[in-house]
């Protein structure tokens, strides 16, 4: 075997190129090569692997395939930008063409390039538009037909090879009114060109399609469930068997630690898969495709959308989206990277092992109050496993194709919304963020520090470096204003409702810097009598430093992350607003935990007048459980398929309020606790941790390898004498 470099694409903060679909030429002599950095097709001798020439093609090039003369190149952003046209970021200084109102990617296009031009600039014959996030291609048997899978648009285009035109529109779902949820991103014919074979990815199923463009009458026939989301797919034509690559898969079994004889799993815990499907008779179809509406729920999409009904009394949570509630004002805090047991591993009531619980009572007093005082939720799960896909779960309530297929290594972008090359209009869902759906329906919104990238730094622009977490805190104390404190949206549309002057992500500024930022904004709402309806909060800093001496202890981090949680709360709870506010609070992933149970569960809050007091909760509840109460309670419709069916949180709420507000217990750990510098560290493991903490990039959310953080976390906490609970152990190591 040997291999074959593509050109540098000297992008900005990335020279290595992409590559992405690829075709033989008829002969077989020549290999076409998506390269999806540069937006380019390279053509390549394969004997020699040498490049022969380049072609310019359109926005992110995902797929390509030959048809005679011709190539076709889908492009998962459309055709390049234009002066004048409205873009947005794409990743590593690519731009994308956006819509004016969410400012997502808002075209795909399959680029048809002539193979017998006589220069590449003339190679470029047409630019076919398509719908959203074009993809995978496939070619029928007779070559009359290029169909191209729109995975943001949950359909399929038919392109005529003779007239390079879309003839017709395929829809990988019931009806093109559903709600977004199918992801079709990979498709193959059978052998006589009559079915066509995709892959649902967000449906974790196979569409099967009766392919009839020349008449227009193409339909779904019916899906089949496979894997966790399916993204290839190829017919086996020997053996009548579909062959489908899922993206994800289950582990086999838990990892066992053999001294501690203790079980469970971490959220990195799983494999890719193989499902082989035989090709099923289209009698058997209804039974296949009620398993797969079954596994993600569909029926639950119908109360989801079923219409208000008159003169119904106030509930805490309204049964249908549009009914009154006592509830107006939903504060939303998205936290950075726990687990359940690593936090509440120690709350008796709860199902948690003491064993593994790093920052329990002592570390974490106002959040072990919270659960006490209100719900404590002890099956509740992250939908996303890290940063990048975590925030995009915590407010979109979805994971696209894009996303999905960038876990490898993420070589465009980490789009979790917090800095450079973390803000990416390809990455997001089509349907928008919870706050497009709030301001589409009239509901206020405001945003302190989610999606919102640092512009941190000395407010004397002259003075060398940048300010260490003890300048941020000497701030914090003192207000000498030496600091500023600054951010900038990522997304454009943000902007009206996220003030520049708070920020998100930023370690180095404590979390009770903006609590008191939080609890002074809330005073000018009181002020004025009007506090908006939805109020986003970004909370990180319980993600941690590790040991860097620059920093302070992993324990002082949390206890600063929970008194500032608790500060907030006391806050609110003690305003006018109360009594008509609901509080949500959930991590954005759980990337550094480990647990007992499941490495997706978390911890998570539900802080009300109108919640219950002094319960334990067990219902099984997840990120989209939170984003569909808050739509519930607001009026809000679902954004897309995965709120749709979620579970509204119905069990944490009563019809019977206490207004008994929440106060705010003191921290038990001094919050400028610093780790000590590595040479004063006499214990080897531990003076080892703090020299790799210092070489951690913690400006970056989880840009740190995750077994390393969290061994170090481990140590930090417990000691070294400790085994460390091997089963947490990330499979494939991962350095994101």
């Amino acid at each position: 075997s040997h291999s074959y470099p593509l050109p540098p694409a000297q992008a900005p903060r990335r020279k290595e190129e992409i590559p992405a679909g690829l075709a033989l030429s008829t002969d077989g002599k020549k290999l076409f090569v998506c390269g999806n950095l540069s937006n380019q097709l390279f053509e390549m001798d394969v004997a020699t692997g040498k490049i022969i020439r380049s072609f310019p093609v359109g926005v992110a090039p995902y797929d390509v395939v030959v048809v005679g003369d011709k190539a076709y190149v889908s492009n998962w952003g459309g055709r390049r930008p234009k002066s004048g046209d409205l873009t947005g970021p794409a990743g590593r200084g690519t731009e994308v063409k956006v819509d004016a109102v969410m400012n997502i990617a808002n075209e795909g296009s399959v680029s048809v390039i002539d193979l017998n031009a006589s220069a590449v600039d003339r190679a470029l014959k047409q630019e076919i538009i398509v719908q959203l996030h074009a993809s995978a291609l496939a070619v029928s048997p007779n070559q009359r037909y290029v169909v191209c899978a729109n995975a943001n648009s949950d359909n399929l285009s038919v392109i005529d090879t003779r007239t390079d035109t879309v003839i017709e529109t395929i829809w990988a779902k019931q009806n093109p009114a559903d709600l977004f949820g199918a992801s079709p991103n990979a498709l193959c014919f059978a052998p006589d060109g009559k079915t066509l074979y995709v892959a649902n990815g967000t449906q974790n199923a196979i569409a099967v399609i009766r392919f009839s463009p020349a008449d227009r009458e193409s339909k779904l026939l019916g899906l089949i469930p496979v894997g966790w989301f399916p993204g290839a797919i190829t017919f086996d034509a020997k053996r009548k068997t579909l062959c489908v690559a899922n993206i994800k898969g289950h582990p086999i079994a838990p990892k066992r630690d053999e001294k501690k004889g203790q079980t469970g799993f971490n959220s990195h815990h799983y494999f890719g898969s193989v499902s082989l499907v035989p090709v099923p008779k289209e009698s058997d179809l209804p039974k296949l495709s009620a398993a797969v509406y079954e596994n993600y729920r569909r029926d639950r999409i119908e109360l989801a959308l079923a219409k208000p009904r008159a003169h119904q009394p106030a509930r805490a949570i309204p049964e249908r989206i549009g009914e009154p509630s006592p509830i107006k004002h939903v504060v939303y805090v998205i936290k950075e990277n726990r687990t359940y047991d690593q936090v509440f591993g120690d709350v008796l009531e709860g199902n948690g092992d003491a064993s593994l619980c790093i920052f329990g009572q002592k570390f974490t007093p106002n959040q072990h109050k919270m659960v006490r005082d209100f719900v404590l939720l002890d099956n509740t799960y992250c939908s996303g496993i890290l940063s990048a896909d975590g925030h995009q779960w915590s407010t979109t309530a979805f994971g696209t194709e894009y996303l999905e297929k960038s876990f490898a290594s993420w070589p465009r972008s980490y789009p979790d919304g917090m800095g450079e090359d973390e803000n990416d209009a390809l990455a997001y869902a089509p349907t928008g963020f919870i706050w497009d759906n709030a301001i589409k329906h009239g509901v206020s919104v405001w945003n302190f520090g989610e999606f919102a990238m640092p512009t941190c730094g000395w407010k004397d622009t002259k003075r060398k470096g940048s300010p260490k977490w003890k300048d941020y805190w000497d701030e914090f104390q003192h207000g000498r204003g030496e600091v500023l404190i600054a951010s900038q949206p990522s997304v454009e549309a943000m902007r009206l409702f996220t003030p520049t002057n708070f920020v998100g992500w930023e370690m180095s500024v404590p979390d009770v810097w903006r609590a008191r930022y939080i609890t002074n904004q809330l005073a000018e709402w009181e002020r004025s009598r009007q506090m908006p309806q939805l109020v986003i909060i970004c909370l990180p800093n319980d993600h941690t430093s590790g040991t860097d001496a620059n920093a302070p202890t992993p324990g002082a981090l949390v206890a600063d992350n929970d008194l500032a949680f608790g500060q907030i709360v006391e806050a609110l709870s003690h305003s006018s607003f109360w009594k008509s506010m609901a509080i949500f609070g959930i991590e954005d992933d759980p990337q550094n935990g480990w647990d007992h149970v499941s490495g997706y569960r978390t911890t998570a809050y539900v802080i009300s007048p109108w919640a219950k007091r002094n319960a334990v909760v067990s219902t099984q509840y997840n990120t989209t459980s939170l984003l569909r109460t808050m739509e519930q309670i607001l009026g809000l419709p679902p954004m897309n398929q995965f709120d749709a069916t979620a579970l509204p949180m119905f069990d944490c709420f009563t019809n019977t309020p206490d207004f008994t507000p929440f106060t705010a217990l003191p921290t038990n750990i001094a919050l400028d606790q610093m780790n000590p510098e590595p040479k004063n560290i006499k214990n080897a493991t531990l003076r080892e941790d703090a020299q790799h903490s210092a070489r951690l990039n913690f400006k970056k959310p989880d840009a740190c390898p995750e077994d390393l953080l969290n061994r170090i976390l481990w140590n930090a906490m417990k000691g070294t004498e400790t085994p460390y609970p091997a089963w947490a152990i990330t499979l494939v190591e991962d350095d994101d």
